[in-house]
């Protein structure tokens, strides 16, 4: 049963990829066929999230190797949560799709390539060694490298550039790392590392530290190293960059808390002020970027950067209520930032640009998508009673309680310049009346509801995940709880537990 639940994830989006190719020239199929894939993963994940909640970590060995050997999967309830939530947002976007992605781009491939980079996903959220991590890594680059490109217009190619260029490079340290790492200790098992690390010299085991954190720091786009997100993230489609910047940053985040957390913490002292200083550095860097901002999308870019930061705080405090925070507030965000992203899209094709100047007046032409905006922005901002409070609240909680009163201030303002670039895109796009010559904006047309049903889907969530926010946070406790004690992983993964 638990071999079947582990595998599906993966196993779905590729049947799904390897079929919407068989069916390359009949587009209404491949339409329907990614959806009802995009469906079946997101229940493969819930089922998945059940079964480890009830029965604790779970471990599968590929082909019966025995670990340390083979190939892994393993999932605890982090990776469990992650992945349901990657489940949802694929098949919301998948439902998008069908009214954002025009018919040239379906042309060359981009169902195929969607459900691939779900697969990569799902594969960085379930591997147990750090060598399929770098697959699936690869996996998720080449697809969305070439999602980013699709259509060959100049502003998406040069964006798809600095993206893969910065990737590629990500991926080399990563590889470099891994090398040496085996080097080593002769296993890139992540559980059997965590018994092992500990028996090397302190000086190669921070160096190493360091390299997994510029290598996935560059895949989470933290300071200094964000500059490929803001020029990829606002060129290619809305339903595009909506699964980017839901999902794509995250796994970054989700491998620097496993790293971190389960291998690199004999020197917490260092390894975790590092951290710390670069979350700082992020959140206030990231949303200065966002004030700045004259375009929809990139101001959400630059937000996006700076909450990674924020994500990045609980994993530098490293206390049951920091972690339990950052796995609830990686959760808001995941759901907010792809609500935002999918809004701008409906921004766009009423009005026809993302430039803020250029838009106005949608609060009285359009105030159902005036709506659908406001509500994620508030949540983003962490304005209670909605999803992003409650994560903020708990972290700020840890923050102080660390006596880290300097970074906790940072958080603060970062807030409330969030709650500012929110403003600005309201005042913007929603509540100035619309610049002369501007053509009133059309509800309707082909395919209208598909990309406002999902939209409306999410927002509810987001109302919901404030509201009825104690079962979620009592999940990310029981999460943390996993995290901060690994020997269960080990155990299980090892095969002393089961």
């Amino acid at each position: 049963m638990k071999a079947y639940l582990l595998i599906l994830p993966l196993l779905i989006p590729l049947l799904t990829a390897m079929i919407a190719l068989l069916l390359w020239n009949r587009r209404r199929w491949q339409r329907a066929l990614s959806v009802i894939g995009a469906a079946a993963h997101f229940i493969a994940t819930l089922a998945l999230l059940a079964f480890a909640q009830r029965q604790g970590i779970q471990s599968v060995q590929i082909g019966d190797w025995p670990a340390p050997f083979g190939i892994t999967l393993v999932v605890d309830l982090f990776s469990a949560i992650l992945l349901a939530v990657t489940g949802l947002i694929g098949l919301a976007v998948a439902v998008y799709s069908l009214g954002n992605i025009d018919s040239r781009r379906e042309s060359f491939g981009y169902y195929p390539l969607y459900h691939v980079l779900l697969m990569g996903i799902s594969g960085a959220f379930l591997t147990g060694d750090l060598f399929n991590l770098y697959v699936w890594f690869e996996v998720m680059l080449i697809a969305s490298f070439v999602l980013t490109a699709l259509g060959g217009e100049r502003a998406q190619m040069e964006g798809a550039l600095k993206y893969v260029t910065l990737n590629l490079l990500s991926s080399a340290i990563f590889l470099a790392a891994v090398g040496t790492l085996y080097g080593v200790t002769g296993t890139l098992n992540m559980a059997d590392l965590a018994t092992l690390l500990p028996q090397v010299e302190t000086g190669l085991v921070n160096v190493l530290a360091m390299m997994f954190l510029i290598a996935f720091g560059l895949k989470a786009a933290i300071f200094p190293l964000f500059f490929w997100l803001p020029a990829a993230y606002h060129t290619p489609p809305a339903a595009v960059s909506a699964i980017f910047a839901g999902l794509l940053t995250k796994v970054g985040v989700y491998a620097l808390v496993r790293v971190f957390t389960l291998l690199f913490v004999q020197e917490t002292a260092y390894t975790h002020t590092i951290i710390l200083i670069l979350a700082a550095l992020t959140m206030l860097v990231g949303i200065l970027g966002a004030v700045s901002q004259r375009d929809f999308r990139r101001v959400l870019s630059f937000n996006l950067i700076s909450h990674v930061g924020f994500m990045l705080l609980g994993l530098a405090l490293f206390t049951p209520l920091a972690l339990a925070g950052m796995i609830l507030y990686t959760i808001h965000h995941m759901i907010v930032k792809t609500t935002l992203f999918l809004t701008s899209g409906l921004v766009h094709r009423l009005q026809g640009s993302y430039t803020l100047v250029k838009l106005g007046g949608l609060y009285r032409s359009q105030p159902l998508v005036a709506l659908l905006f406001l509500i994620p922005a508030i949540s983003l901002s962490g304005l209670p009673p909605l999803s992003g409070f409650w994560p903020k609240l708990a972290l700020f909680r840890a923050g102080l309680e660390a006596r880290e009163y300097l970074v906790i201030g940072i958080a603060v303002l970062m807030s409330l310049l969030t709650l500012y670039s929110m403003i600005k895109i309201w005042n913007q796009a929603f509540w100035k009346p619309a610049p002369e010559g501007t053509p009133a904006p059309q509800i309707g047309g082909a395919n209208w509801h598909l990309q406002v049903i999902p939209v409306i889907t999410l927002t509810l969530l987001i109302l919901a995940l404030g509201l009825f926010a104690e079962p979620i946070y009592q999940l990310a406790q029981q999460a943390a709880g996993q995290i901060l004690a690994p020997q269960e992983y080990i155990g299980v993964v090892m095969g002393g537990l089961d």
